[in-house]
């Protein structure tokens, strides 16, 4: 497990040292709804930092809900790296981290650490993506190990429309199953003749825990 984190910091100094740009950036939502799953009914903030050098992106994301209650008070801290080649292939890690356990535990099962490897292929407006989870953290931050999950999109204009299924954590009983149906509209509302905000709207249900959302938010 502790070569996992070594590589994740190993590649944010390597990329902050030759980083050819940087981007900082906060989306605002009325929840976090993430593969299907809301974590949470209040609002949340979502920060990114990240350095890219060529095709190649590192940085850190996180959720961090408004509310206090033990319910909606929803928080994660995750980094990331990313390779983008120029035929529409995307290579991506993740580590996801949710504050309130030390992030420097490191041991098998109770890792506050749950690494995914993933990739992404886009042609036209179609898109295709699988994600699985390397390690056993499910006395820790959740994972079972050996998680899967994959999606198809198709974008057209503003308008997205895209279907994922997974297993693990993604689903209340680990099977594989849909959990995620979904359609989302982005449009730009103009504040002065050179500042407009992306504001974007999303219709998904899960089948796997029979409910729907509706997600709406804002970028700066």
């Amino acid at each position: 497990m502790k070569k996992y984190v070594f590589i994740f910091i190993g590649l944010l100094y390597f990329s902050a040292g030759k980083a050819q740009g940087f981007d900082v950036g906060v989306d605002f939502y009325n929840r976090y709804v993430f593969r299907g799953v809301d974590f949470g009914s209040s609002p949340s903030i979502q920060p990114t930092l990240a350095f890219s050098a060529g095709g190649f992106t590192i940085g850190a994301w996180g959720a961090f809900s408004t509310g206090t209650g033990i319910y909606d008070s929803f928080n994660e801290a995750d980094l990331f790296a990313s390779y983008d080649f120029d035929f529409g292939l995307s290579l991506l890690a993740t580590s996801y981290y949710y504050p309130g356990s030390s992030w420097f535990e490191l041991e098998d099962e109770i890792s506050s650490h749950a690494i995914e490897v993933g990739a992404a292929y886009s042609v036209g407006g179609f898109s295709a993506s699988a994600y699985y989870m390397l390690n056993d953290t499910r006395y820790g931050s959740g994972s079972q190990g050996g998680d899967t999950y994959f999606e198809l999109g198709y974008s057209i204009s503003n308008v997205d429309l895209f279907i994922g299924a997974g297993d693990g954590w993604h689903t209340v009983n680990n099977n594989f199953q849909v959990v995620n149906i979904g359609i989302a509209a982005t449009k730009e509302i103009s504040i002065t003749e050179k500042f407009a905000i992306p504001v974007k709207v999303a219709f998904i249900v899960n089948p796997n825990t029979e409910q729907a959302h509706i997600v709406a938010g804002f970028s700066l």
